[in-house]
């Protein structure tokens, strides 16, 4: 089973850019790809996220915003391919 993260962000947000680059290291330990969505592509995603922006999500389940969680993903992820 593939795990899916996706990180919900726009053009320009700085945030954004520091928690792609944190993730980084767990994409290649854990041989796991990103889905990077601008928020502004999408009304409801604008809705949604509108400045709560980063946000990380693991399929689908938020699990962090504004800044990485390094605990929080890692659980996250044992838990799934543990799964």
């Amino acid at each position: 089973m593939s795990l899916a993260l996706t990180l919900y962000s726009r053009p320009g947000c700085h945030l954004c850019e520091v928690m792609l680059e944190q993730l980084q290291p767990f994409l290649e330990k854990y041989s796991l790809e990103v889905q990077l969505v601008d928020i502004e592509s999408d009304d409801e995603l604008l809705r949604r996220y509108a400045i709560k922006i980063p946000v990380l999500a693991l399929d689908g389940e938020t699990l962090c915003q504004y800044q990485l969680d390094p605990q929080v993903l890692t659980q996250a992820l044992k838990a799934n391919s543990a799964a």
